[in-house]
């Protein structure tokens, strides 16, 4: 089941992104988020899109949102997509299901671009976003230090 996430559910966020944060190069934060910072970063988002997560048996599988791309208002219809999976819940389709709703609720917002960011290499994103019509737009190249490693960011659009 997919719902709008709140404010309870910041552990259990908390908890799926930091896997990522601490063991993968593809979220470029290097320390663990705190349930309290998680819980305001939820609530930042839903002051002007949504965050979904995926319920099954009362866990959350995973979430999605998309926060503002810039903060110059002439960027008002254009967003920056985010998607994570428990790490035991990839491979079943449920980022496809996330991201198809958020993608649905960001059109029926009137919204007009969405972006991704991927840290590359990273087969799976690619994969889900250009599934769903991303089109790769650029690469920056070793824009981030994670890990000892210089890490590539591709960007990926889909105009709605």
């Amino acid at each position: 089941m997919i719902r709008p996430a709140t404010t309870a559910d910041a552990a259990a966020i908390a908890a799926i992104y930091n896997h990522y944060v601490i063991n993968t190069p593809v979220t470029f934060e290097e320390d663990a988020v705190t349930t309290e910072e998680m819980a305001g970063r939820i609530t930042e988002v839903q002051q002007s899109t949504n965050w979904f997560v995926e319920v099954e048996d009362g866990k959350i599988l995973g979430y999605a949102y998309a926060g503002k791309w810039k903060s110059r208002c002439a960027y008002r219809y254009a967003v920056e997509s985010t998607v994570y999976l428990d790490k035991d819940a990839t491979g079943r389709g449920l980022g496809t299901r996330l991201y198809r709703t958020l993608i649905d609720d960001l059109r029926a917002r009137g919204l007009h671009s969405v972006i991704g960011g991927i840290a590359l290499p990273n087969a799976a994103s690619v994969a889900l976003h250009e599934k769903l019509g991303f089109h790769k737009i650029g690469q920056f190249k070793e824009v981030g230090w994670k890990f000892e490693q210089w890490i590539d960011v591709g960007y990926w659009e889909l105009i709605l």
